[in-house]
């Protein structure tokens, strides 16, 4: 395969920093062979289990039903022909209904001793409006819905209603939000602290595809702006008709809200309705000021757990957990991504998943190789680079010396090991950072979203392997025939990532704006990710030409880090210093504190070859104007800076035999192809071990 060759001789290609002989081996022979342990912030390690009793069932909160009961407007009361001066009444009357049905949000902020929340907010229309206003604003709401009821169509500008001049802001801001809330179907527009009400055409378009009743719902809900709150259309066995309501909600409101099909609750195993649920996106969290929703009665749940997975990749296993708890991917937040052939323990966090709910599927996620324990409520989500670093305990087997090599096989062992803890290793990002054995490589996607090329980043992430598999035959078919329904019905369940994007195309089509819409269906962490990897990608090779530009030494133009307790990418301008020819005369530097910028809008170059470099590069790639920001998919890339050397921490190591016999004689006369070396290490975090082994090994693993 072409492409796996190129890339692989461009990995290859990276440097090594230290200079002794080295061997072969062989690492991932089974995922037990590798085994990953995050390092929490408090440099414990994830995997322990924690003494004292997680949570007490008693004290757990019920979790909010994922369709709770259904709110129904009773209509018998709705009259628009009675006369000019009745106050059209739209309050929301609630019946006993299927509790699977929900149209509105959530059922606890509806019903208060039998009177709605809707209707204190009404109130609030007497209180600021005169009688007379009052009586004009229902007379107007009559008239929008009485040409809307007779099929008249509304000629020329809209027709407007003015509330008249409000001076206090608040007060505006209530009438704003009462009015909307009574008649959903008017908007409202404030002009120099006037109040305009006018039709809402919105509400009218809605009301061709559902009913007036979800419309009535929909619009109340999208303007109470709840956070973390959801609606719910009616049941829909119509895959059409939801696809017609997706793409009219995502439209319109899809910078405020996203849309999600999940299968109806509680049904027969016929019965193949369907329910399109609408929720608000996720703002960005603004570190130390809680919303105020989060601490009070509808504080949103946050459960903190440990996952243990084998031989699984991170994103499906995700994927998996939150069609489990009917939830959706990007509800899940990490601190760090981790590897797919191997064992690995890393903490994770999910929003509106209690802990006793979490705990209930533990036995349905073992057949998928996953385990969960240590499950605690917590107060917040968790964010990218939020550990210490990781554990690797791994086993390298059939260890053999370089060819032509006549040296002791475990003294070439111990010097290279020594080596490496003693000068560190090239910080390079792994191999897995960008798919390695595979057609596509992540970097390529990341340089098609950086372009805007959001048709050829689908096409990228869809390309086929040379495997006949099920799911490698789903995506030929897809890049022949461009048709998403038929790739779906193709398109194993457990691939979660590519159905998501293919349902996504299948609602809004094979157009520049549906794959804009097909990325949207990826968490905004996943989509970063592609960003990162070509970031990445660039950064190792700018290191490379760094080190055989200039070697070991510092020199003038170079950046360094002036903290010398820096253990991550996370640290400001501020703390980078471009080193003077007076500071090289001087040797004030060395160059384990030389950094390299990772591409973004906030970064400085270094003022040498290097710089020139990055700036070539950029150009070569088609980036030479670009700001790193993708407006279109909400990803904002500022940029970090990374140390170009690392060093394995608290590194350990023994020979073993095959049959798990420590080799302790030294000279002993054994078999060396026999041998296994069992090495232990901790790395800072977004380092790679299977970098760090390759400096050791000076072998590609």
């Amino acid at each position: 395969m072409e492409e796996d060759t190129d890339y692989r001789i461009r990995f290859s290609s990276l440097c090594f920093f230290n200079d002794h002989v080295g061997f072969h081996g062989t690492i991932k022979s089974s995922p037990s062979d590798f085994i990953v342990i995050e390092i929490d912030e408090q440099g414990q390690l994830v995997n322990k289990t924690i003494d004292e009793p997680v949570f007490k069932i008693s004290e757990i909160q019920p979790e909010p039903n994922n369709f709770p009961k259904k709110p129904k407007l009773d209509l018998q009361n709705l009259s628009f022909e009675d006369g000019r001066n009745q106050e059209v009444n739209t309050l929301i009357k609630y019946t006993d209904g299927d509790q699977n049905h929900q149209s509105g949000s959530e059922k606890e902020d509806t019903i208060v001793d039998g009177t709605s929340k809707c209707e204190e907010k009404a109130d609030v229309l007497s209180s600021f409006l005169d009688e007379k206003t009052h009586e004009l604003l229902n007379n107007f709401a009559c008239d929008i819905k009485e040409k809307w009821l007779s099929k008249t169509e509304l000629i020329g500008l809209p027709p407007e209603f003015s509330i008249g001049r409000i001076l206090d802001k608040n007060q505006r801001a209530s009438l704003h939000s009462a009015i909307r809330q009574k008649f959903p179907f008017l908007i409202t527009v404030g002009k120099n602290s006037e109040i305009v009400v006018k039709p809402n055409l919105e509400y009218k378009e809605l009301c061709h595809l559902v009913s007036e009743e979800e419309a009535f719902d929909f619009f109340k809900y999208l303007d109470a702006k709840k956070e973390n709150s959801k609606f719910t259309f009616k049941p829909d066995a119509n895959k059409d008709h939801r696809k017609a309501v997706h793409h009219f909600v995502n439209k319109k409101f899809g910078n405020l809200v996203e849309t999600k099909s999940f299968p109806e609750m509680n049904c027969s195993a016929g019965n193949p309705n369907v329910v399109v649920t609408v929720r608000f996106r996720e703002k960005a969290h603004k570190r130390g000021k809680r919303p105020l929703s989060e601490c009070q009665e509808g504080k949103v749940i946050y459960t903190a757990f440990t996952l243990r997975k084998e031989n699984l990749e991170m994103f499906e296993a995700i994927g998996f957990l939150a069609i489990k708890l009917g939830v959706i991917p990007s509800d899940f937040s990490y601190a760090g991504l981790k590897d797919k052939k191997a064992i690995t323990y890393q903490a994770m966090v999910v929003r509106k998943v209690t802990p006793e709910r979490l705990k209930n599927i533990e036995k349905e996620i073992e057949k998928k190789r996953m385990h969960v324990f240590n499950i605690r409520s917590v107060d917040d989500s968790l964010r990218l680079g939020q550990l210490k670093g990781n554990h690797f305990d791994i086993v390298i087997r059939n260890l053999k010396k370089q060819i032509n090599d006549s040296a002791n096989l475990r003294e070439r062992i111990m010097e290279a090991i020594e080596n490496v803890k003693k000068k560190g290793f090239v910080n390079y990002y792994g191999p897995q950072r960008f798919g390695k054995g595979r057609k596509v490589h992540t970097d390529q996607i990341g340089l098609a979203l950086l372009k805007n090329e959001m048709m050829k980043a689908i096409k990228l992430f869809l390309t086929p392997e040379d495997l006949d598999d099920p799911v490698n035959r789903a995506k030929k078919y897809f890049l022949q025939t461009e048709d998403a329904k038929g790739t779906l019905s193709l398109m194993p369940e457990f691939k979660v990532r590519e159905r998501a994007l293919l349902e996504a195309l299948h609602r809004f089509g094979m157009t520049e704006e549906g794959c804009i819409q097909a990325w949207f269906s990826l968490p905004h962490s996943m989509r970063i990710f592609y960003v990162h990897a070509y970031t990445s990608k660039i950064w190792n090779e700018a290191v490379s030409y760094r080190l055989e530009t200039y070697g070991a030494r510092v020199v003038q133009g170079d950046l360094v880090c002036l903290d010398e307790d820096i253990d991550d990418e996370n640290f400001p301008n501020s703390k980078i210093h471009l080193v003077t020819e007076e500071e090289v005369s001087a040797n004030m530097y060395a160059i384990h504190q030389v950094v390299l910028p990772i591409l973004g809008y906030n970064i400085q170059y270094p003022k040498n070859k290097v710089g020139q470099w990055y700036h070539d590069i950029l150009s070569s790639d088609g980036l030479q104007t670009c700001r790193f920001k993708v407006p279109t998919l909400k990803l904002n890339v500022p940029g970090c800076y990374r140390q170009i050397l690392k060093h394995p921490r608290n590194l350990s190591y023994q020979l073993m035999e095959d049959h798990d016999i420590d080799v302790k004689m030294k000279g002993s006369h054994i078999d060396e192809t026999a041998l296994s070396l069992l090495i232990s290490f901790d790395l800072d975090a977004s380092c790679y071990a299977t970098v760090c082994l390759k400096e050791i090994m000076k072998h590609d693993v």
